[in-house]
């Protein structure tokens, strides 16, 4: 590394990105704290450092790392974005939106990546009204976007409205057809409207190595069996069978929930781990059509097949267009640095149990069942 030391700031920023869309958060601060450390007032540094700590959701020092960078330069775009996105996740969203406002009011509602930046912010915390309004705008800029377009989409779905939802998806994948996860989403909006012949199509164009969906891969399998008679084991069935135990892991999901439990017993003080009293809960037939019910922190009650509750999840979050099993691991990594507990992400059973015995959710009896 000693030839590192004779970096320039901007060096040290473009290696930094680098690491940071590689998703070496660590690495990234790494090479931010040296950069640092040799041009304290670098201000690209300090941005830089707050989207890492952004990142690994660590939203105290992200905000401390975007007030340095305001401080030496008041009017820096990147800084006023990345510091509304910290307060929208911690909840002040009156300053969120008025540092987003700013940004507008500066002249940067023509920089398409700034507006997308803070429509997804605003997606993401629930704010689909306002987010629709960014994302309008970026699609004004540059109708031809494929990204924006889409994003403008979800939005809509999310505010109830299918048709331009659907519209907008289709109008996407017109400017990129390789879009997939534009795609996965239309063959969902489709599937769930009862179209199962369009979903399946839709599904299909999108090769089994590029699913990273679940619930999709598993739709598609459902779908060919109904449609086409196709059994299990079928040789047209075998690539997404294949992709589906990739996604979902060949794992036991039982024995490996067992192993989550005793490593985390062990590893941890018996308080933190859910009332063993839920284990007459965990009896009930884990068939692919059993409903459960689990209760959410903030009180919401969720209901279905384990797949099902993991998807209301997500939804409920505002990642309704993120792949399930990318949900998963971000929560999961999320449990890791807030509470200390490991969660295994390789499929929603194994999933759902482990935080329900880690007390991060808590399952009810169903009785509807």
């Amino acid at each position: 590394m000693e030839d590192d030391r004779f970096l320039s700031s901007e060096e040290y920023d473009e290696k930094a990105h680098k690491l940071y869309n590689d998703g070496d958060y660590d690495g990234a601060l790494e090479m931010l704290r040296e950069g640092l450390s040799l041009y304290p007032n670098a201000v690209e540094l300090y941005v830089g450092l707050g989207y890492a700590r952004l990142a690994r959701e660590e939203f105290a020092w992200a905000r401390r790392s975007f007030s340095e960078a305001l401080s030496l330069d008041p009017a820096h775009e990147d800084a006023l974005v990345g510091m509304g996105e910290v307060l929208l996740r911690l909840g002040d969203q009156g300053k969120a939106l008025a540092h987003f406002r700013e940004v507008r009011e500066m002249g940067f509602d023509e920089d398409v990546e700034l507006m997308l930046t803070m429509g997804r912010a605003l997606y993401r915390e629930g704010l689909h009204a306002q987010a629709r309004d960014f994302f309008s705008k970026a699609v004004s800029v540059r109708p031809d976007f494929a990204d924006t377009v889409a994003a403008l989409a979800y939005c809509l779905h999310r505010l109830g409205d299918e048709v331009e939802a659907s519209r907008h998806l289709r109008r996407a994948l017109r400017l990129d057809p390789d879009l997939h996860e534009a795609r996965v989403y239309l063959g969902h909006l489709l599937y769930d409207r009862g179209d199962w012949e369009a979903a399946l199509r839709e599904f299909e164009r999108v090769s089994p190595l590029d699913h990273w969906d679940s619930l999709a891969v598993w739709r598609i399998i459902e779908l060919k069996r109904a449609l086409w008679e196709m059994e299990f084991g079928d040789t047209r069935l075998v690539p997404w069978e294949e992709r589906l135990e990739e996604l979902e892991s060949a794992l036991d999901p039982v024995d490996q929930l067992l192993a989550e439990i005793e490593a985390s017993v062990f590893g941890k003080d018996l308080s933190t781990v859910a009332d063993i009293g839920q284990l007459e809960l965990f009896k009930a037939s884990d068939e692919p059509d059993q409903k459960h019910q689990v209760r959410l922190p903030d009180g919401q009650l969720l209901r279905g097949t384990w797949l099902d509750i993991v998807r209301q999840m997500r939804d409920l979050a505002g990642f309704s267009h993120e792949p399930i099993t990318q949900y998963m691991k971000r929560l999961a990594e999320r449990w890791h640095e807030q509470k200390g507990v490991d969660v295994p992400c390789t499929d929603p059973v194994s999933f759902v149990r482990a935080a329900v015995w880690a007390g991060l959710i808590t399952l009810e009896e169903d009785t509807d069942r």
